[in-house]
């Protein structure tokens, strides 16, 4: 992967790596919800080299990077299994800057950048998964119109125990405007009315859902316009798209199944070998995909297909590499707590993230393949 970064690009990413020896126990990537505190202090740290905003203008703060650098710097943490990406700094910032007030510029960027704020998404509910056009989280304007009320119910909400501040998209419009009628609202987790529920998952770890009861906003903390919130909503899932899916995490997993199955005494059992060489050739191929997802993304063309197209590998991959070390394996690969067993538990939730692998299918059949109408 080497070839395709420049001298000072891959000067970068040497640098990267030297600061991540001080991370390499956190375990932030896979259980962040128990490394949190851990976690905010490394993007803190992160942020005084303004390694938060790389990619953002200059006018805001940011170093004006190509996305290849923000590639590099969380396909690194990925690998190195610190943590993932904040959603702050990416999906939230950058809607701020192209469709925030000059006030919440003002408010919200330097605390982002700093790494003093954090965000969870709150787009997906209990009927509106992957068709967050169905959405029903209502947000209507009181008597004077001063203020939105929110009322209803998110789900399936990452980190959202840990994080400041709530990215909610709410229905301001009528249920049958569907993306016509969404808005995006900013919204601190200790406002009044807002709960916070665990949903335990089988990696140990936990999603959230978020109960909004009476939840009162100013209009103030409306990004963007009413009814307006779709195309920011795309624009800002385009922008993440070189980091959704880092293939250094890929990369990390057969290495560490491969060393598993060495301890083990396995490696040299032709029946692992021809398997793992098969894997092998597979985590290649998600590292070529996302590279390609990255050239889209610099060169300013649609990479939805190809995202698409890398998720779904990635997913596939990660579980058909913890599959693979239970079955060959045996019994040690099977017991609690192994590190088989847990990459497997961790791997199915892979699956939903980011956009579940079935509608990234329904995607590439659609746009590549022209299936389906």
């Amino acid at each position: 992967m080497n070839t395709a970064f420049s001298g000072e690009e891959i000067a970068f990413r040497d640098e990267v790596r030297e600061f991540l020896v001080d991370y390499r126990a956190l375990d932030g990537f896979y259980c962040q919800g128990h490394r949190w505190p851990q976690v905010r202090k490394m993007f803190q740290a992160m942020a005084e080299k303004n390694w938060l905003a790389l990619t953002w203008p200059t006018r805001f703060g940011g170093l004006g990077r190509s996305p290849a650098f923000e590639f590099i710097l969380w396909n690194e943490v990925a690998y190195a299994r610190a943590a993932r990406n904040p959603l702050a700094a990416g999906i939230v910032a950058k809607s701020i800057m192209r469709h925030g007030t000059a006030a919440q510029q003002e408010y919200f960027l330097p605390r982002i950048r700093s790494g003093e704020m954090h965000f969870s998404l709150c787009y997906s509910e209990p009927e509106a998964g992957s068709d967050l056009a169905a959405l029903r989280l209502r947000a209507d304007l009181n008597a004077t119109g001063t203020h939105y009320i929110l009322q209803g119910q998110k789900c399936w909400q990452s980190y959202a125990q840990d994080m400041d501040y709530l990215w909610v998209l709410a229905r301001s419009g009528t249920q049958e405007s569907r993306g016509r009628g969404l808005s995006l609202f900013i919204c601190e987790k200790a406002s009044a009315g807002v709960r916070v529920a665990p949903l335990p998952t089988v990696d140990g770890d936990q999603l959230n859902e978020v109960f909004f009861d009476h939840v009162m906003l100013p209009t103030e903390q409306r990004v963007g316009q009413e009814n307006g919130a779709w195309p920011i909503v795309g624009e800002a899932l385009a922008d993440e798209r070189h980091i959704q899916f880092p293939p250094g995490r890929v990369r990390r997993d057969l290495e560490d199944m491969a060393a598993w199955l060495n301890a083990q005494g396995l490696a040299e059992d032709p029946v692992v070998r021809s398997r793992m060489t098969t894997l092998s050739v597979q985590v290649m191929e998600t590292e070529v995909l996302a590279l390609k997802v990255l050239a889209a993304m610099i060169n300013g063309a649609d990479a939805t297909v190809d995202a698409a197209m890398n998720k779904i590998v990635h997913t596939v991959t990660c579980q058909e590499l913890a599959r693979a070390v239970l079955d060959l394996g045996g019994p040690a690969a099977l017991l609690a707590g192994a590190q088989p067993e847990l990459l497997w538990r961790q791997s199915l939730t892979e699956t939903i993230g980011g956009g579940t692998s079935e509608i990234m299918r329904s995607v590439v059949a659609r746009q590549l393949l022209g299936l389906g109408g």
